[in-house]
């Protein structure tokens, strides 16, 4: 007689070799990692510094912060840890609408939100009543903004960068330093480089800048725009 064929019970322990590459096929999407892309500037020369935190251990003199919903830019701090109780921070900082300063204690460590400005750079061109006109030279865009503390470096044709905060121009970053020519000071001693003392000395804005003994009418100074401080004396080329 023919015998029947023995039939084995099916094992459901262990799933079927293409329901398990289906599955991680699956969990392959799901955890899949979320790509990020990089926003691109509307045109060159522009750099936005995005809304983030900071913490005022990391201050630094220029360094924008949003305070009571307005930008702030840091001008001067100081750590201080007294004796007795927390370290904090001691500083100025000025408001970039109302162009008011103010002095702020905040603690030592404390997060602070960053504010979201935009930096585009643009050259300095002429005065058009009590107003300065910026340049983009590469859209041609012209750019009004009322006089303020960066004036007192400004020169014709100096590449600066123009802040905006929500759409509104709020101010000007002069580059770190600038070469301008002493136009008036006291006459001094000639040939004499030693620390002996110093003297005011009128520069080609118009600013007055502290400046050593030994420099003389017509010669070139080098700047710090942040603290308004003489830094050398700027060697001629030959």
């Amino acid at each position: 007689h023919i015998g029947r064929r023995r039939c084995l019970p099916l094992d459901t322990s262990k799933p079927p070799k293409m329901a398990s590459f289906a599955a991680s096929v699956a969990n392959a999407v799901v955890f899949r990692p979320a790509v990020v892309r990089r926003a691109t500037p509307a045109s060159r020369g522009v750099l936005t510094v995005r809304a983030g935190t900071i913490s005022t251990n990391d201050f630094k003199v220029g360094v924008n912060i949003e305070v009571s919903s307005a930008p702030w830019k840091v001008v001067e701090f100081m750590h201080v840890k007294p004796g007795k109780g927390s370290a904090f921070v001691r500083s100025k900082i000025k408001n970039y609408i109302t162009k008011s300063t103010q002095e702020m204690t905040f603690r030592a460590g404390e997060k602070l939100a960053t504010a979201d400005v935009e930096k585009r750079k643009m050259q300095y061109t002429y005065m058009d009543g009590d107003q300065y006109v910026f340049m983009d030279m590469e859209t041609y865009e012209e750019t009004r903004i009322d006089d303020d503390d960066f004036s007192k470096f400004l020169l014709e044709g100096q590449t600066c960068d123009v802040l905006s905060w929500n759409g509104k121009v709020i101010g000007v970053d002069l580059p770190l330093t600038v070469d301008l020519e002493v136009t008036m000071t006291d006459p001094g001693i000639k040939g004499n480089t030693a620390s002996g003392g110093d003297k005011p000395a009128t520069v080609e804005t118009g600013a007055v800048v502290t400046v050593p003994l030994f420099i003389q009418i017509g010669e070139k100074i080098k700047v710090d725009t942040t603290t308004g401080k003489y830094l050398s004396r700027v060697k001629e080329e030959k």
